[in-house]
C-alpha cells in the first residue's frame, strides 16, 4: 500500500450520531476532515481520481460521488487548485465551479490509480463499522410468535414448526434446517430474515491500517429509500430529521446465500493485488441479517473443516481477519447463520461440531390437507379453475408408486400442466392425462 494509504489516521468513532433509540443507528455527517477519520492525503487523492473517471464535474458532484460533504472537500480542492492540480473550467450554480486536472493533476490521479484503483463513497474507519454492527445487531430485541408468523405468510409449513424456530432466531447463533428436498428448507431460511427488524446501515467500505476493504456487494444488500420526511416507516421509528454521511447506505437487513460453490477463501479478506482493493468476506456482508449455507455438506470444502472455520465466531460472536499487511483485526460476528442440507446432520459431523450449532430443526413433508391447500393456491395462481379431484388423482399416482409428497410438487406439476395447455392452445384445465403426463417427465429416472 501507497504512503498515501498509510496516513490514513486512527481516530476514535467519528462521531456518527450513535443511537437515537434502542434500535436505530444514524451516522451523523462529518463536519470536517478530522471527523471522517480519514487523512488528507487520502481524500485528496479519492477526489483526483474521482475527477480522472469523470472529466469535468462540479464540486457538489465531487462531494456526491466521494460521500463526503461539500463543506469538507471544499477547502481541499482549493489546496488542490493551489498546487495546479485542479483547476476551474466555469462557474457553477451556488457558489460552484467546474473543475477539470492540470496535466499536472492527471499524471498525479494516475499514480494515485496505480496505487489503488478504487473510486467511489470514501471509506469509514474499521472502528465505525464495528460500533454500527453492534448498534444494530439483529438479536438486540427477541422476536414473538406473531412476528414469526406474519415472515411465513407467504409460505406453507406445519404450525409446529413456529415453536422450534422461534427460539432459535432469538439465540441469535446457528441452526441446522434439514430433511428431505423440496419442502421448502430454503425458503423458510429466506423468510426468517424479516423477523430481524428494521433496515439497516453499512458503510460502502472500509479503512484500516492502509488496507480499503469493499464492503457493498450488490448481489446481496438491497438499497432501503430513506423518507424525505425522515421517518422509518418500517419500524415506525422517527429518526433524525438531518444530513446522514453518504458514506453509509441504508439496506434491507441482508440475507447472504451460498452453496456448493462455497470455499475457505469466500470467508477470508481477499485482496486484489491489481486494484489494491480488498474484497469483504461472506460473514462480514450477512452482519445484522442471516448468512444461509444452503446444501450443506456438498461444497468442495469438507463441513468439518468448514466448522472449524466458524468455531470461534460461533462462540464468541465475533471473527478475526487478517490484512494484506498481516495484521488481525476483530469484527463482529453478528448473525442468524442457517445451514440447510438434505442430509442427516448426524452424519455429516461429529458430536463436537454440532455442539457449537445448538438448534437443529426438521422439515418434514406436508400433511394431505397441506398438499390439497397448495394444490388450490398454485392452480389459482396459474389460472385453472378449481380442480379438486386434481389432488385425489395424485394422490393415487403417489400410493401407487410409493413416492413421498413434496411441497414443491403442487408447484412443478401444474407449470408443467399450464406449459401443455399454452402450447397446445388450449383452455386452462386440469385432466387427469394431463397430471399423468406431467408426472411421468417430472419423476422420470435418468
Amino acid at each position: 500500500m501507497t504512503l498515501l494509504a498509510n496516513e490514513t489516521h486512527s481516530f476514535e468513532p467519528s462521531l456518527l450520531g450513535g443511537l437515537l433509540s434502542d434500535d436505530t443507528f444514524w451516522p451523523s455527517q462529518p463536519q470536517n476532515v478530522g471527523e471522517t477519520g480519514l487523512s488528507e492525503s487520502f481524500i485528496e487523492a479519492l477526489v483526483l481520481k474521482t475527477v480522472l473517471i469523470a472529466g469535468t464535474v462540479s464540486g457538489r458532484s465531487i462531494s456526491d460521488r466521494t460521500g463526503l460533504a461539500f463543506r469538507v472537500i471544499e477547502p481541499l480542492m482549493d489546496v488542490l487548485r493551489t498546487r495546479k492540480l485542479l483547476s476551474h473550467v466555469r462557474p457553477a450554480a451556488f457558489n460552484d465551479y467546474y473543475y477539470s486536472l492540470t496535466e499536472a493533476g492527471q499524471q498525479r490521479a494516475q499514480t494515485h490509480m496505480q496505487n489503488c484503483s478504487y473510486v467511489g463513497p470514501a471509506p469509514v474507519p474499521l472502528a465505525d463499522y464495528v460500533l454500527s454492527v453492534e448498534a444494530q445487531a439483529a438479536g438486540l430485541d427477541p422476536i414473538d410468535r406473531d412476528q414469526l408468523q406474519q415472515a411465513l405468510s407467504r409460505i406453507s409449513y406445519q404450525d409446529d414448526l413456529l415453536d422450534q424456530l422461534g427460539p432459535a432466531i432469538n439465540s441469535n447463533t446457528g441452526l441446522f434446517l434439514f430433511g428431505p428436498p423440496g419442502n421448502g428448507k430454503t425458503t423458510i431460511a429466506r423468510c426468517l430474515t424479516q423477523c430481524l427488524g428494521q433496515e439497516i446501515w453499512i458503510p460502502h467500505a472500509i479503512m484500516d491500517d492502509g488496507n480499503l476493504i469493499k464492503l457493498q456487494d450488490d448481489a446481496f444488500h438491497r438499497p432501503a429509500p430513506i423518507s424525505e420526511a425522515g421517518s422509518d416507516s418500517s419500524s415506525g421509528n422517527i429518526l433524525k430529521t438531518q444530513e446522514w454521511d453518504k458514506r453509509w447506505l441504508r439496506i434491507q437487513r441482508p440475507t447472504v446465500v451460498v452453496g456448493g460453490e462455497l470455499v475457505m477463501e469466500n470467508l477470508e479478506v481477499r485482496h486484489d493485488p491489481r486494484s489494491n482493493i480488498c474484497e469483504a468476506p461472506l460473514q462480514m456482508k450477512s452482519n445484522c441479517g442471516c448468512l444461509l449455507i444452503d446444501d450443506f455438506g456438498r461444497q468442495r470444502i469438507a463441513p468439518e473443516e468448514l466448522l472449524n472455520r466458524w468455531i470461534v465466531p460461533l462462540e464468541n460472536s465475533c471473527d478475526y481477519l487478517t490484512l494484506p499487511t498481516g495484521k488481525k483485526i476483530q469484527i463482529p460476528f453478528e448473525q442468524l447463520i442457517i445451514f440447510s442440507t438434505n442430509l442427516d446432520p448426524d452424519e455429516l459431523v461429529d458430536e463436537a461440531f454440532l455442539l457449537r450449532v445448538p438448534y437443529k430443526i426438521f422439515v418434514g413433508d406436508p400433511t394431505e390437507d397441506e398438499f390439497r391447500a397448495l394444490m388450490n393456491e398454485v392452480s389459482e395462481k396459474l389460472g385453472f379453475p378449481s380442480t379438486p379431484e386434481a389432488s385425489e388423482h395424485l394422490f393415487r399416482y403417489y400410493k401407487e408408486t410409493e413416492r413421498p409428497l413434496r411441497r414443491c410438487h403442487p408447484r412443478d406439476l401444474m407449470t408443467q400442466v399450464a406449459n401443455f395447455c399454452r402450447y397446445r392452445k388450449m383452455p386452462m384445465t386440469v385432466r387427469p392425462e394431463y397430471l399423468d403426463q406431467a408426472c411421468r417427465s417430472y419423476f422420470s429416472q435418468l
